[in-house]
């Protein structure tokens, strides 16, 4: 597969705009086709929306909203872009046709994917010049965060494409599900068409109201399943003995009528019921409105679990480490000049650093620093590798001093400057401004060690780390201390009577 450096995007609903978003805050060109009047404006409208989501995620070197291309000439799409996600209403006779199009103008070497969320690929390939490029690539409402994409081939689809795919997915932030199987509506939907359903069901006979239906998910099971899933959940629900214990104890229950997995009819007034009850969900909040609370909230649990490295929280980390590894955070070599103080880090306030001021919190000060500060490692050597092989450096001490409050997405920007080093100390400190007005906002002086984790004990710096931290301190030796340096905390006693 070539390098993407273009993304097409054929179609441009909410998925299609979410993929266009998700593109671009990758720092991806977008050029986009869509025949509906008026679909550039609310193309560019819903780019807008997510955007401010996207920044919280954080936003890659070269993202640009301006980075979209919009053209009414589908060849003239083919022509520009590096791989095509298609993302036409889900009617197979029009996927059809529009891939034979695609299959006809795009290069012989660009993907072509659809987001469909349960046509079979065979079919949808069976008119295809260059079958053996298309595929599936179904993404999840909102594309442009949730990382989930199933990727399913037909019978002609190449194997290698199905993996270049893959990785594709995974440089947009992704989590590429490769469902082996060619079954219509693929897994995720199959699970959710069943549970909405039984949710059909229960409205239609009165059972329960829509509120009452969701307050049954987001207080219980929906929290589970962000990180867990059904069948985790359940091996949980068998104690010490695990699933073969809950079968044995909940499995009759299979038996009893509890669920109609027959949809029923969806007549006027359950249609009614509905659109009523989930307009009084919604209350006075718009699409727009409530759109962004999602987003928030869909942030904030995907965060909350990155720590752990399970679930979605996986991916963020995973794609965190990618980017610091990927050449947007620069490593020494011997032969480039080394930056006087170092400009290593750039990143927005998030959501979850704001407290009940509006402000970001004290405490996410020093965490900033130490995304700060995991740039500085990667720069003089320090990665997985490194520590894979049980060495680190862990901060014995810390000084930091706050000059002004900081609100959600401002943007901020660090220095580093090495003050000494010997074999197994390292002395540093780092400096934030607002990212625009350059403004002074917080700074900190840390003493760390060098140690050997498999020992829990201090170590010598391995000598390429060494190398790499005496030419920083060599670049860094005709800079002044800053006048934070030392500095103690006391209240200054009166010498006057």
């Amino acid at each position: 597969m070539r390098d993407v450096r273009c993304f097409g995007v054929v179609g441009t609903g909410v998925i299609g705009a979410g993929w266009a978003a998700r593109a671009l805050s990758r720092g991806l060109d977008v050029v986009a086709w869509d025949p509906a009047t008026g679909a550039e404006d609310r193309l560019r409208a819903q780019i807008d929306n997510a955007w401010p989501a996207l920044t919280k995620l954080g936003l890659s070197p070269g993202a640009d909203r301006q980075g979209l291309a919009f053209t009414r000439d589908l060849e003239s799409l083919c022509a520009r872009a590096d791989f095509i996600q298609e993302n036409a209403p889900e009617n197979e006779d029009l996927k059809r046709d529009l891939h034979a199009r695609l299959s006809a103008a795009a290069p012989a070497d660009v993907i072509v994917a659809s987001s469909s969320s349960g046509l079979l690929p065979t079919r949808i390939q069976s008119g295809s010049q260059r079958p053996g490029r298309m595929l599936i690539g179904h993404p999840f409402n909102p594309v442009y965060i949730l990382p989930l994409v199933e990727v399913l081939g037909g019978e002609l689809t190449e194997p290698n494409c199905i993996e270049d795919a893959k990785k594709f997915y995974r440089s947009l932030g992704m989590y590429p599900l490769h469902v082996r199987t060619e079954i219509d509506g693929y897994i995720s939907d199959r699970l959710q068409e069943a549970l909405w359903r039984e949710a059909l069901h229960m409205l239609a006979d009165g059972v329960a109201t829509t509120g009452e239906i969701d307050e049954a998910i987001i207080y219980g099971p929906g929290l589970r399943w962000a990180f867990m899933g059904t069948c985790l959940t359940f091996h949980l629900a068998g104690g010490e003995a695990g699933m073969r214990h809950m079968l044995e104890q909940f499995g009759p229950a299979l038996k009893l009528p509890w669920t109609k997995l027959e949809a029923p009819e969806l007549s006027d007034a359950l249609i009614d019921s509905l659109v009523e009850g989930t307009r009084a969900q919604a209350g006075d909040h718009s699409i727009a409105e409530l759109e962004r609370v999602r987003d928030e909230c869909l942030i904030n649990i995907m965060r909350t679990l990155r720590p752990f490295g399970i679930g979605a929280g996986k991916t963020i980390a995973e794609d965190e480490q990618r980017r610091f590894t990927s050449g947007e955070y620069p490593r020494w070599r011997k032969t480039d000049t080394v930056d006087a103080p170092l400009s290593l880090y750039r990143c927005t306030v998030e959501a979850d650093w704001v407290d009940y001021n509006g402000h970001m919190g004290e405490s996410f000060y020093l965490y900033a620093f130490g995304w700060a500060s995991d740039a500085l490692f990667r720069y003089i050597g320090i990665d997985e590798d490194y520590r894979a092989c049980g060495h680190s450096f862990y901060t014995v001490e810390s000084h930091i001093n706050y000059y002004r409050e900081v609100s959600i997405g401002e943007p901020l920007r660090f220095t580093t400057q090495i003050l000494a080093v010997d074999e197994k100390r390292l002395h540093f400190f780092h400096t934030m401004y607002h990212g625009d007005s350059d403004e002074l906002l917080c700074t900190t002086e840390q003493m760390l060690l060098h140690v050997d984790m498999n020992a829990s004990a201090a170590s010598p710096i391995r000598p390429d780390v060494r190398a790499a931290l005496d030419a920083i301190l060599a670049a860094h030796g005709d800079l002044r201390h800053p006048e934070q340096v030392g500095r103690q905390m006391a209240i200054r006693k009166s010498t006057t009577a």
